[in-house]
């Protein structure tokens, strides 16, 4: 039987009571969400012996999600990914967005607030408001963000949402996953699988150029599966930009629920399938997590995790060949994703 309870987890700055929800089936795995940026803290999973395993990084205390910048398992928004220059142009006048990433706009500001949940049945249902002129994107956007957790171990995120006004809107989760639990290893043993016969090239600022380039002899080649960590020692120009990969996947089906990838510890036979209806996943590395602490008194180390982030294209406001994110005022945003696991 399924089951979802509610707990206290810390107060916000603002006085904000922030709770943690621990979502449970009957079958090992336990998925622990805080109403902080819906963000997944933990996600317990039975390995080949049967034991639990904690297979996100996180923090322990709200304190540390609140001092934090590195979005562990945050949902992202209202542009999740970069923005050029943080402004976009659209019905023929230009929006200004927030410099916070050099010049450019990255992810916003969801992953910064506290968000109000009910519990629905067997799933947790998060909503939120975004007014008009937020960050300067237009449009009041309302939004539901939905975790449902089911009996064949899979994890069900589900993004809802609606405008008053046309706007771009691209959401994900930024959760980064080892495999191999929260002790302080790297994921470059882990193999990777993409459904993506090509990416989205980068330039020095880590920002596509527009142009799209197939894997085909390129370390950005996981059709077949391969070890991260052959990726990320590659000397290619597009690694080294990143130091290691950060780049958005083109997936073969763009709007239907489909595999987009497939991740694998050696150390203790857990697999994660990820499938989404999402055009595009951002495969980023941890090469920015040096020296992190995170859970349990772990110390995260670079490229100790992997995130898989399904979503548009980064920029795509700015790139008409890349698939639209405009959200019309007469449309409905949906996407879903899902993580599934076994061992």
């Amino acid at each position: 039987m399924k089951t979802i309870r509610p707990e206290t987890f810390g107060i916000s700055k603002t006085g904000e009571t922030v709770y943690r929800y621990i979502l449970e089936n009957d079958y090992g795995m336990r998925v622990q969400i805080i109403s902080y940026a819906c963000a997944i803290q933990s996600i317990f999973v039975p390995d080949k012996n049967g034991r639990l395993t904690d297979v996100v990084l996180g923090y322990d205390t709200f304190a540390e999600y609140e001092a934090g910048d590195c979005f562990f398992g945050a949902f992202v928004g209202r542009y999740a990914n970069r923005i050029k220059k943080a402004q976009f142009r659209l019905n023929g006048k230009i929006y200004s967005l927030p410099q916070n990433d050099g010049a450019n706009h990255l992810h916003g500001t969801y992953a910064n607030r506290v968000f109000p949940a009910e519990i629905v049945e067997d799933r947790l249902v998060f909503h939120g408001v975004s007014p008009d002129g937020e960050e300067g994107f237009p449009g009041t956007l309302t939004f539901d963000v939905t975790y449902q957790l089911t009996d064949v171990n899979e994890l069900i995120i589900d993004y809802q949402a609606q405008t008053d006004a046309d706007t771009v809107i691209n959401f994900t989760n930024h959760s980064y996953f080892n495999l191999n639990g929260n002790d302080g290893s790297t994921i470059l043993s882990h193999t990777l699988k993409l459904n993506a016969d090509s990416f989205t090239e980068v330039d020095r600022e880590t920002l596509p150029t527009g142009v799209i380039m197939p894997v085909d002899g390129t370390p950005m080649d996981f059709r077949m599966g391969k070890k991260i960590g052959e990726a990320v020692d590659d000397s290619s120009d597009q690694i080294r930009r990143c130091q290691g990969v950060d780049h958005n996947f083109v997936l073969k089906e763009s709007t239907s629920l489909k595999l987009a990838g497939v991740l694998e510890s050696e150390n203790n036979g857990i697999t994660m399938r990820c499938y989404t209806t999402q055009p595009g996943i951002q495969i980023y590395t941890g090469n920015f997590l040096k020296d992190e602490p995170g859970k349990y008194g772990v110390i995260y180390p670079q490229y100790g995790a992997v995130c898989l982030e399904t979503q548009h294209y980064p920029c795509s406001p700015n790139y008409p060949q890349f698939p639209s994110t405009l959200l019309k005022t007469d449309d409905k945003y949906t996407q879903r994703t899902i993580y599934q696991f076994e061992a």
